[in-house]
């Protein structure tokens, strides 16, 4: 039998065990505002039974460790959501940017509307051929000359500009991904580091629950980087592989990643110790290259075509013709594509020698700025049959579908990640209400055990007075 004093040691375990109960829910109420914690619970089992003639008599109660609520299952799914929002947030921010610098009210709906801004590209072809069939009215008027050079530097101007904004866009792109590997690579170590650390706690008997709450986080955060698998060993430690080469083995960084330029000026991401090019799938560095190599290189590719078929088509038109001193052979546009179209500098100081007239002397001639006029309506082989207008409502309409489909995979991303986000909090997120019930329940069993203490005292005060007496 227990007796009184293996009754009192059964009720001072009890109160050691209700304040960890309550400690840990302190642990709790503190923490529930913490989007990495999960909750935690103090684990208790019957103390070791003593045996008696008339069987197993009960000891109490011991805490013998803590364990957490989280689901394994619930993390990984998180990671790879976070993996797919991380890439398409990139991929939208950097899309948009480049919306922002064409200055024109997108529609995805049909690549036959025309853009419609006062301030970009397709205003001001319109307003060059306009110009031009303005000036085929008078071909000798010196304004109207004047007109039509301002409208060609014009559109020049504003190749020049998209194509350099978007240049600045692939830079900042660049950079971003070189910011990124760095960024994931700071996360790698540092789940090395905590792999380190719990795997020594738990090793000492000690509970590793912070820390495995802590390396979760910093896998979420890898996660919107870059994505990647994991294997959990039986020592609590987790691997990490990237594109199927080994980040993360045990204890140990095995690799890291590394941008690098290809010889294109547009960086890629390789494993710097095995050399393996990486191919990404999800995350920040994976989103910014394929917006950088996607719709925006379709988009420079596009201006750049267009550009070079206005200056093509417009040349071999306008070098045939006359100006007012009778010379000809002259080319309107220079340079060969939206970087580096530009306007003859002999017209633009003067307007006269631009070259309207069919022949020589013909000042009233508009054979060849009417010609130009005309080529604004004119369907263009190298430009798949389509008019420069439209060509270029094809290619803005084509980013404004690549902004679409990602909007609406962002949404659709975030609200799964929301779902499995409330899902987790409701299996491993902290209840107010659960720990506020169960503050009272161990504050009524701590009240309890009190209580039994002093009613073992007084019984073995009245045990040592009748021994006295």
């Amino acid at each position: 039998m227990l007796g009184l004093f293996g009754t009192l040691d059964m009720a001072a375990r009890s109160l050691s065990v209700q304040q960890q109960e309550m400690e840990i829910s302190g642990q709790n109420v503190a923490n529930v505002n913490n989007s990495s914690y999960a909750d935690e619970q103090l684990v208790v089992t019957d103390s070791t039974p003593l045996d008696t003639p008339i069987g197993q008599e009960g000891t109490g109660v011991q805490a013998t460790g803590i364990s957490e609520s989280r689901d394994p299952l619930l993390d990984t799914q998180i990671q790879t959501e976070a993996s797919v929002t991380g890439s398409l947030t990139a991929q939208q921010t950097n899309l948009q940017n480049a919306e922002a610098y064409l200055d024109e009210q997108i529609s995805s709906t049909s690549s036959s509307t025309t853009p419609d801004s006062t301030n970009g590209l397709a205003a001001d072809l319109s307003s060059l051929f306009d110009s031009f069939q303005s000036l085929s009215t008078d071909p000798s008027d010196l304004s109207l000359r004047q007109t039509a050079v301002q409208s060609a530097q014009q559109v020049a101007a504003q190749f020049n500009q998209v194509s350099s904004q978007l240049a600045t866009v692939q830079a900042d792109l660049n950079t971003s991904v070189k910011n990124d590997v760095a960024s994931a690579n700071q996360d790698l170590s540092t789940i090395a580091t905590l792999n380190r650390q719990i795997v020594a706690a738990q090793a000492s008997g000690g509970s590793a629950d912070q820390l495995m709450d802590q390396r979760e986080q910093t896998l979420e955060n890898l996660a919107g980087l870059v994505n990647f698998s994991t294997t959990t060993q039986s020592n609590g430690a987790v691997d990490v592989s990237i594109g199927g080469v080994t980040m993360v083995s045990g204890l140990n960084n095995a690799d890291s990643l590394q941008a690098y330029d290809p010889g294109n000026g547009n960086l890629l991401v390789r494993a710097q110790n095995a050399g393996t090019t990486l191919t990404l799938t999800g995350g920040s560095i994976e989103g910014e290259i394929t917006a950088r190599d996607g719709a925006l290189a379709s988009l420079q590719s596009g201006l750049n075509t267009l550009a070079s078929q206005l200056i093509t088509q417009v040349n071999s038109v306008y070098s045939a013709g006359y100006d007012l001193n009778g010379n000809t052979g002259q080319d309107l546009f220079t340079g060969t594509d939206a970087s580096t179209i530009g306007v003859n500098s002999n017209v633009a100081n003067d307007p006269s020698q631009f070259q309207a007239a069919g022949t020589a002397g013909a000042a009233g001639d508009n054979t060849v700025v009417l010609a130009l006029a005309q080529l604004g309506n004119q369907a263009i082989s190298g430009l798949n049959n389509q008019t420069f207008s439209a060509s270029y409502s094809q290619t803005v309409s084509d980013l404004g579908d690549s902004i679409s489909s990602v909007n609406d995979q962002l949404n659709n991303s975030q609200a799964v990640t929301q779902m499995l986000t409330n899902e987790r909090n409701t299996t491993s997120g902290v209840s107010l209400d659960t720990e506020m019930t169960n503050l009272i329940q161990y504050q009524k069993a701590y009240e309890a055990s009190a209580e039994m203490i002093t009613t073992l005292n007084q019984m073995l005060q009245t045990v040592v007075s009748m021994k006295t007496t």
